[in-house]
C-alpha cells in the first residue's frame, strides 16, 4: 500500500505539473458540491479538472477516478487545516522561487512566454497565481507532516526486530553498490580563449548601453546558458542565498536596469548582467554566461598529466587517499578523499544508475582497489568536460538485506513505516473530529482511509 506522503507527492506532482489545460472544456456541466470537509467544499469541476490533468499526464490512477480524487483532495484539505491551526505557514520567498524555476522550465519545454500562454489558453501571470497556490498548498502540507513525525527516534533493537520477523521472501534485496573514489582536473584555458570571452562580454555590454540591441536579445543568440537564454537570460526572482557568491555580490548591487554589470567571473564561466526588477530581499535580473572553451590540446595536456599521476600511484609512491586534497578540483569531494556522495542518500555508496553516466560506464568493468585510466566526463552541473580518474573502494554485489552490511537501510525502512503509521493515525484522528459529508452519488467507494463516511 503506498504511504500517505507518496500518495500526496503524486497528486501535487499531477496538479503543479499538468495546470489547468482544460479550463475552457465544452463539456458544459452546471458545478455541484460533491463532498464537504469542515468548512471546505469539493466541488465536482476540481474532480473532473484534476482527472483531466491526471490523464493528460499519464498518472496511473489506482482505483475509481471519481472516488481516488476527491479522497485526495480531502486529505488535503484536512492537513491545510490543521496548518491554519499551529499557524505553519511556507515562506514567499521559497514559493517565488519555486514558482519561478518551473515557469522557466515549461518555457524551455514549450519554447517561448507567448507559446506557453496559448498553450494553456491564459497569461503568464494567471499561471504564475495558480502555481504559487499549489506550491504553496504542497510546501504546507509537507512541513505539516513533518512536525507531525519531528520526533521519530528508531532504536537498534526496533530495527532488528523488524528484520527478524520478516518472511524470507520480504527481506528486501538490495541491488549492487559501489563505492567511488574521484581526482579531477579543468583542462588549462589558455589566456588569449578568456581575452576573446571577456572582448565579446564588453562588445555586447555597449551595445545595449549605447542602446543599439536589447539585452534579452543578445541573451537568446549568444548566452550559453540555455535555460535561461531561451527567456532573453532572466533568471526569475531568487534570493541571494540561491545564486553563487560573486554572481550574487554584483547583483544584488545593481540599481539601474537600463546598465549592464562589469563582467563577472564565476565556476560556470563568465556573465554580464543586468537588472529586472528587486522585491525586498530577492531580485530578478537577466545575464548572459560564455564559457572559455578548451582545445584538444588542453585536454590531451590533462590527460596526460593525470596518467603520470595513476602511474605514481600504482607504484605506491603516494596513495590515492593522500593526492586528493592536492590535486583533485572537484570542490566537492577533494577534502573527503575524493570520495563521491551520492546526492539521492547523503551517504557514499551508489547504485550504478545513480553514479554519473560517463563514471559509471568506467567503473562497471573495474575491480576492488582498482584505478582507471584517465578519462574525459561532462562535468553536468557546470556543462563543461573535465578529466579524471577513479578508483574503485568498495563493491557490494546485490543480495538479500542484513543488519550487519545494511543497517542503515534497515532503519530508513523503519523510520519510513513508522511515520506512516503516525500520519496514518492521525488522519483518523481527524476525520472523527471534523465534519465530512459525501453527496449521494459519490459515496459508492472503496476508500483508501476508512471513517470519511460515519454511520
Amino acid at each position: 500500500m503506498r504511504k500517505l506522503t507518496d500518495w500526496l507527492l503524486v497528486f501535487f506532482v499531477a496538479a503543479a505539473v499538468a495546470l489547468p489545460v482544460f479550463a475552457d472544456s465544452d463539456d458544459n456541466v452546471i458545478d455541484e458540491v460533491v463532498w464537504i470537509v469542515g468548512d471546505e467544499a469539493i466541488y465536482k469541476s476540481e474532480v473532473e479538472e484534476q482527472y483531466r490533468q491526471m490523464q493528460y499526464d499519464g498518472q496511473r490512477i489506482d482505483g475509481d477516478p471519481y472516488c481516488v480524487i476527491p479522497e485526495q483532495l480531502a486529505v488535503q484539505k484536512l492537513f491545510l487545516h490543521q496548518a491554519k491551526l499551529d499557524t505553519i505557514t511556507v515562506p514567499d520567498a521559497t514559493v517565488f522561487q519555486q514558482v519561478e524555476a518551473r515557469i522557466n522550465y515549461l518555457i524551455a519545454n514549450i519554447g517561448s512566454k507567448e507559446k506557453l500562454e496559448e498553450y494553456f489558453k491564459k497569461p503568464v501571470t494567471e499561471i504564475r497565481e495558480e502555481l504559487a497556490s499549489l506550491i504553496r498548498d504542497q510546501g504546507t502540507v509537507q512541513e505539516v507532516q513533518r512536525t507531525l513525525v519531528k520526533d521519530i527516534k528508531i532504536t537498534p533493537a526496533e530495527v532488528r526486530k523488524y528484520y527478524n520477523q520478516l518472511s524470507v521472501d520480504s527481506i528486501p534485496y538490495i541491488p549492487m553498490q559501489v563505492e567511488v573514489q574521484i581526482i579531477t582536473l579543468n583542462p588549462k584555458v589558455p589566456q588569449q580563449e578568456i581575452d576573446n570571452v571577456k572582448a565579446r562580454l564588453r562588445d555586447f555590454s555597449e551595445q545595449v548601453n549605447k542602446g543599439e540591441r536589447d539585452f534579452s536579445t543578445l541573451a537568446v543568440l549568444y548566452s550559453e546558458d540555455r535555460t535561461s537564454a531561451m527567456m532573453g537570460g532572466e533568471l526569475g526572482f531568487v534570493s541571494k542565498s540561491n545564486l553563487v557568491p560573486e554572481f550574487a555580490n554584483v547583483a544584488f548591487n545593481l540599481n539601474d536596469p537600463k546598465k549592464v554589470s562589469k563582467i563577472v567571473e564565476t565556476e560556470y564561466g563568465y556573465h554580464i548582467i543586468q537588472l529586472i526588477e528587486k522585491r525586498g530581499d530577492r531580485i530578478n535580473v537577466r545575464h548572459i554566461l560564455l564559457r572559455p572553451h578548451v582545445s584538444e590540446k588542453d585536454i590531451s595536456d590533462a590527460l596526460v598529466r593525470l596518467d603520470s599521476l595513476r602511474t605514481d600511484l600504482e607504484e605506491n609512491k603516494f596513495t590515492f587517499d593522500e593526492v586528493t586534497q592536492y590535486v583533485s578540483q572537484d570542490k566537492d569531494t577533494r577534502n573527503n578523499k575524493g570520495l563521491m556522495v551520492n546526492p539521492q542518500t547523503g551517504n557514499p555508496k551508489f547504485e550504478m544508475g545513480q553514479l554519473p553516466q560517463d563514471v559509471a560506464k568506467v567503473v562497471a568493468d573495474m575491480q576492488v582497489g582498482e584505478i582507471s585510466k584517465p578519462f574525459v566526463m561532462t562535468d553536468e552541473r557546470k556543462n563543461k568536460e573535465v578529466v579524471a580518474i577513479v578508483k574503485l573502494k568498495s563493491r557490494t554485489e546485490g543480495h538479500k538485506a542484513n543488519m550487519s552490511d545494511d543497517y542503515q537501510t534497515l532503519k530508513a525502512i523503519v523510520e519510513d513505516k513508522k511515520r506512516a503509521e503516525i500520519l496514518d493515525e492521525w488522519l483518523a484522528k481527524k476525520q472523527n473530529e471534523t465534519y465530512i459529508r459525501i453527496k449521494e452519488g459519490w459515496r459508492n467507494c472503496e476508500f483508501k482511509y476508512d471513517g470519511w463516511i460515519k454511520q
